[in-house]
């Protein structure tokens, strides 16, 4: 590992872009990769997807609208940001499928058809966009969408539970706490027992769902860890609100357990307290080197409530051939420094051409991670 250096036609690039780029010599990725910025000037980024043509949508946190950004001049800066939708309610969540885009809202999700169409008729107009489901919660504590297909053509949806820890809104509504597929007009439960994911994928070759799940807060500093979990068998049932990591009893609910008639699943891998996962992609691409392929990225979104930070990094999940956990290792550092956080990693995206997207909704841009070993 070493301080990433950039070359002098990314300094070049950063000096005419408006973001200040001086941030990035702060960060440090391992020996062979660089780091740029794809776009700038977003408002709170959050998840990514990419269209047949190459243009990268986004979604947002704190805003109402939709973009396209499309880096015309093939040089690693998207010049080219396209307002698809506005007017919306947090749409963090967009996923293309298809040919068509799909994006979320807190209880909405919609749809635009044939999206490459659109954009490349340069429309003065938006697109026609029509409501593919709107009966999602609507509550905004856990409630932000994270959207995506599954190798079984199913839209995927995680619904948070609003609250840090509570039991009664899963009890009546079965949708909370958990991950749904949306099948023929209704959602069926995948991973059950789940607080709040906001970060799910499914292994290349296995075709499995791993997802992170943020861990309660309140249980001090170093308790409980958030986690990275494996579906094995839809419908499992992972803890919450009873357990917590691998071993955490719930002060409040743990005394519920044997009353409890589920198999309680533990987490693959342990990821620290309050470090707070995000999203996640396994590595399909043939450009990074062969210790990453078919393993996991995982953005670590940082503390909000530790005495000392953590997370605001992100990790690498090495599994073995059979998607075991083996280890974890930091992939990129520096966000943080001397308890002071300048940017805030939230969702890593593999490109098409076998580079890697990570959106910050702090910084407010996308960055570009490249090999060049």
């Amino acid at each position: 590992m070493k301080k990433n250096n950039l070359v002098l036609g990314i300094l070049i690039l950063c000096a005419s872009l408006s973001a200040n780029c001086s941030n990035l010599d702060n960060l440090i990725l391992p020996d062979g990769f660089e780091i740029s910025i794809f776009a700038d000037e977003l408002n709170t980024p959050r998840q990514i997807s990419e269209t047949d043509k190459g243009y990268v949508i986004v979604g947002t946190k704190k805003g109402d609208k939709i973009y396209a950004l499309y880096d015309k001049d093939f040089d690693g800066y998207a010049e080219k940001k396209i307002l698809i939708a506005d007017g919306l309610q947090n749409p963090t969540g967009v996923s293309v499928h298809n040919g068509d885009l799909y994006f979320a809202e807190i209880d909405t999700i919609w749809i635009v058809k044939n999206i490459d169409d659109w954009l490349s008729k340069n429309s003065k107009s938006l697109p026609k966009k029509t409501i593919y489901m709107n009966n999602l919660p609507s509550e905004t504590w856990h409630g932000f969408k994270y959207i995506d297909f599954g190798p079984d053509g199913n839209l995927y949806i995680p619904v948070g539970v609003p609250c840090n820890i509570c039991i009664e809104p899963q009890a009546k509504d079965k949708r909370f706490a958990a991950i749904h597929k949306y099948i023929d007009g209704e959602l069926i439960t995948v991973a059950d027992g789940v607080r709040n994911s906001v970060g799910f994928d499914w292994h290349p070759v296995s075709k499995k769902m791993y997802f992170s799940d943020n861990g309660r807060d309140w249980l001090g500093d170093d308790s409980p860890s958030c986690e990275l979990n494996v579906v094995n068998e839809e419908g499992s049932f992972y803890g919450y609100p009873y357990k917590h990591a691998k071993d955490v009893i719930d002060p409040e609910f743990g005394y519920l357990i044997p009353s409890v008639d589920k198999k309680f699943v533990d987490p693959i891998v342990e990821l620290g307290p309050h470090v707070a996962p995000l999203g996640i992609t396994f590595y399909d691409g043939h450009v990074f080197p062969d210790k990453y392929k078919n393993s996991i990225f995982v953005a670590l979104h940082g503390s909000w409530n530790r005495t000392k930070k953590s997370g605001y990094t992100i990790v690498f999940v090495k599994l073995d051939n059979d998607g075991n956990y083996l280890y974890q290792e930091d992939f990129i550092t520096g966000w943080l420094s001397n308890e002071s956080a300048w940017g805030r990693p939230v969702s890593p995206f593999i490109m098409k051409d076998g580079s890697m997207l990570i959106s910050d909704d702090k910084y407010n841009v996308i960055y570009r991670v490249s090999y060049k070993g």
